[in-house]
């Protein structure tokens, strides 16, 4: 588990052009946090969330290029932040913003109105959970670019991670790119890295696995008996019976999904030390509470 807590957890602000409607509209649709112009100001860019073809490969066996920010409000959680989607993106960054505890404006298109309220009034009316954030091992953030992207890489393989600026002796795994077990050259293949330290970890000794999906992404929070797994569909379709791992006896749980609502956990096992449940249905979004 992290050294630090998690960051209280709030919706983002909506910012809509007036010449689309504007306040008006996103006051319909239930949005409660709606931004003027003057709140873009001063604000770092997210990129759009969701996947991308990845050029000049074409195989169908290929994994899907993810384009996720979590690692970046992870490596920078104190930075302000803005994103400016496209038409059919507005739910999934509301909800990536909000797993990840981000303070961000959400710059739309009309058309995302009406689902991102409905996004934004299932976020607002989740059961509040106030957990540390969870973490397998330490990144040590030089600040550069290559650290950056092996960041990138981590969180797209659901290694969970804190990241620091020296070692801490509670890991045992302490990445600094460049010291003499982590050369740069090996990071410069960010994916063949994350395999490394996944290896190095072991599967047994992880806090989150997710199972025959590779464009899902978690962030595990847990404590005091309890624990929020937040789970973030980038793949635009909706995904059935989605198996989990997470690390810790527990004996009762439920999901909270986007557009579904409160669901039962199906096939829950507990033994060796883990949970393993399946997620009935996956939209963009889902909260598990779990508990001992």
């Amino acid at each position: 588990m992290t050294a630090f807590l998690v960051f209280a957890l709030s919706l983002p602000c909506v910012y809509l052009p007036q010449s689309a409607g504007g306040r008006a509209a996103l006051e319909t649709a239930g949005v409660r946090r709606v931004c003027t112009e003057a709140d873009l100001a001063q604000r770092e860019a997210l990129a759009t969330p969701g996947t991308t073809p990845r050029a000049g490969v074409a195989s169908p066996t290929r994994a899907p290029w993810i384009v996720a920010n979590g690692w970046r409000v992870l490596r920078h959680p104190g930075t302000k932040y803005v994103y400016d989607v496209p038409a059919g993106k507005a739910a999934l960054a509301a909800a990536e913003a909000f797993a990840y505890g981000a303070d961000a404006v959400l710059k739309i298109d009309r058309a995302d109105v009406r689902s991102l309220g409905e996004m934004l009034q299932f976020l607002e009316a989740l059961p509040p959970v106030d957990v540390p954030s969870v973490s397998d091992f330490a990144v040590v953030d030089d600040g550069s670019a290559i650290t950056g992207e092996v960041m990138n890489l981590l969180a797209r393989r659901n290694l969970l991670f804190e990241v620091v600026q020296a070692p801490l002796p509670q890991f045992t795994i302490n990445i600094r790119i460049g010291a003499p077990e982590y050369p740069r050259e090996e990071a410069a293949d960010p994916s063949a890295f994350a395999l490394k330290i996944r290896r190095q970890l072991t599967d047994d000794q992880r806090s989150l696995r997710v199972y025959g999906s590779e464009v899902v992404i978690g962030r595990l929070t847990a404590g005091a008996g309890q624990a929020r797994l937040h789970l973030i569909n980038y793949g635009g379709r909706e995904i059935e019976g989605l198996r989990i791992r997470v690390r810790g006896a527990y004996n009762a749980g439920e999901a909270h999904v986007a557009g579904a609502g409160r669901l039962p956990l199906q096939d829950r096992v507990t033994a060796g030390g883990a949970t393993e449940f399946s997620v009935p249905r996956l939209t963009t979004y889902a909260a598990i509470d779990l508990r001992r």
